[in-house]
């Protein structure tokens, strides 16, 4: 009957152990000298060997001719533990026996002496998921079991093992096995099973187990099926995208392409690629670059290794460090919602439109792109434009009449004049008696709708066009670079004096928002002061229309309609 790889090559001593040298050099010479404790704890992520060391030092310390620290495999005892035949020898899964019943029991026959080898040994597995009454069931025999029993605990979550378990046990940590480790190892099974695996065949098999011996055996396995066993038979076998398809999605996206790169998407799609696993391969490429964008001289050994260099390093450039952020958040993100829906090929191409265009992402890292942006371009020497003489602040929307008209100048035209209903004489008279004698005869006051806040005192106005830019030139030493730039902008940006009070307009909510903080409001108010002579108030708000300029104070009474002019 066929077995498995992963089962037909599992290491039988612990020479034959890859990647684990720290540890299997270490129970080697405590086998080998007598200095065997009674409770060890293997901890490590899946597939690196914690079972399997476990079993060798079993039949290690019950090898009746060890050889210097390793099994012999040859004698009844070594071929009784690996045949399954030696009951004293028991291997048990934590996950099904997690009751205190079950601690129970094994406590009970363990102090029986064993009965064809030297030592009792219990193999526990995933022995995180003892349950808390189990865990102190186990507690004392482990502290001071009897000299023929010894423990063996594997568990890949080593902070859900109580701190009490963890101080009676010698505690080994298992690492990770290096691609390199993983593609030799792969290379030597293919050659003794007659599989012919090529070189780039095996790195990409190494890399996909991500550091785990069994899953890159399993892999092996998986793509025996061909004759030669190389990188786009391995692709097709697990369904992955490749590194030159993810690479032309991610380049769409730079380029904002988001026909191409749905095409793209649909055509995996067709060729039976799973999203998922496309998703993860364009996070891994984000990631990839993301570190060359911030560590270009020292990233050479965080790289995954999925992807040349030049190919990361150009759309590293291209995309920006914001950029990257964002779409790692945004692809981060669309996996996890995988999980949670039936349309998977949906969720994916969701998350390649929110790559290509930027306008549909509202994350924070969209916005911080275009302040990056304009950084680049100020570090360019590339500076806003000056204004011109039509560029000016703009002035009040209300404007007072400051000087009457000259007694001998005769108007061209007979002048309007405004003729009230008979229903509001009353008051508006009352208003003309309480003004001064020389006030000029058609100054009609206000109506009283119009609060006094809203009519600054025509002494205090200014239409001074230059009197922003002055401002501005005041404030700019204790300006950042962005702020200033956004308000820099006419196009964008204006401003008026109303009485005591500084208004500034901006139509980019964007804009607004990075200038209306309490840093530019301070340099704002001071230099205003500098330059009027008085206490000064700064308000920001948002405009999509440029105020209305010299309004005059006819126009304003014809918004009522119980005036008409003659």
């Amino acid at each position: 009957m066929y077995q498995a790889l992963y089962r037909k090559w599992r290491p039988r001593t612990f020479g034959d152990v890859v990647g684990q040298e720290h540890i299997t050099d270490t129970l080697r010479r405590q086998v080998e000298n007598g200095r065997l404790s009674h409770a060890y704890l293997f901890v490590g992520t899946r597939g690196t060997g914690k079972t399997t060391c476990a079993k060798i030092l079993a039949k290690a310390v019950n090898c009746e001719h060890p050889v210097n620290g390793e099994p012999c495999n040859e004698c009844p005892s070594c071929r009784g533990i690996d045949s399954g035949a030696i009951l004293d020898v028991v291997e048990l899964d934590a996950a099904s026996n997690n009751g205190v019943d079950n601690v129970r029991a094994l406590r009970d026959e363990a102090v029986f002496s064993p009965a064809s080898v030297k030592k009792r040994v219990y193999i526990v597995d995933e022995v995180h998921m003892l349950s808390s009454s189990a865990f102190n069931a186990l507690l004392k025999i482990l502290e001071e079991p009897p000299e023929h029993l010894m423990f063996i605990l594997a568990t890949t979550e080593i902070h859900k093992v109580p701190a009490t378990i963890l101080s009676r046990c010698q505690r080994f940590t298992f690492k990770r096995i290096l691609p390199a480790d993983i593609a030799a190892r792969l290379g030597y099974v293919a050659e003794s099973e007659g599989l012919n695996l090529t070189a780039d065949g095996a790195e990409l098999l190494a890399r996909l187990a991500d550091g785990s011996m069994r899953d890159g055996l399993s892999l092996l396995d998986q793509c025996s099926s061909e004759t030669v066993i190389d990188t786009e038979h391995v692709l097709a076998s697990v369904g992955l995208a490749g590194a030159d398809e993810t690479a032309g999605i991610m380049d769409c996206a730079v380029r904002g392409d988001v026909y191409s790169a749905l095409t793209s998407l649909d055509r995996l799609y067709s060729g039976g690629k799973e999203m998922s696993a496309l998703l993860d391969e364009l996070l891994s490429l984000q990631r990839d670059a993301l570190i060359m964008k911030l560590a270009p001289k020292k990233c050479a050994g965080l790289l995954s290794g999925s992807y040349e260099n030049k190919v990361i390093a150009d759309l590293a450039e291209r995309a920006g460090k914001s950029r990257l952020m964002s779409w790692l958040d945004i692809t981060r993100t669309s996996l996890s919602e995988m999980s949670r829906t039936s349309d998977r090929k949906l969720v994916a191409e969701l998350c390649v439109m929110r790559l290509c265009c930027r306008e549909l992402a509202s994350d924070i890292d969209s916005l911080r792109e275009r302040v990056e942006k304009l950084e680049a371009t100020v570090s360019a020497g590339v500076s806003a434009p000056p204004q011109s003489n039509s560029e000016k602040v703009n002035p009040l929307p209300y404007v007072a009449d400051t000087e009457p008209p000259a007694p001998d100048t005769a108007p061209s035209e007979p002048e309007k004049r405004p003729v009230l209903s008979e229903q509001h004489t009353e008051p508006l008279q009352s208003a003309e008696q309480a003004h001064d004698a020389d006030k000029p005869s058609d100054d009609v006051p206000e109506p009283a709708a119009e609060s006094a806040r809203d009519i600054p005192d025509p002494a205090e106005e200014t239409s001074d066009g230059d009197i922003w830019q002055r401002i501005l030139s005041a404030a700019k030493p204790e300006l950042d670079v962005p702020p200033f730039l956004y308000l820099s902008e006419p196009q964008y940006t204006s401003a008026e004096v109303r009485g005591a009070q500084l208004c500034i307009y901006m139509k980019n909510s964007f804009m607004l928002m990075a200038a209306d903080t309490p840093a530019v409001n301070e340099a704002l108010k001071k230099a205003a002061e500098t330059i009027l002579g008085r206490s000064v108030a700064v308000k920001f708000s948002e405009q999509t229309e440029t105020p209305a300029q010299n309004e005059d104070k006819l126009d304003k009474l014809a918004r009522f309609d119980n005036i008409r002019f003659e």
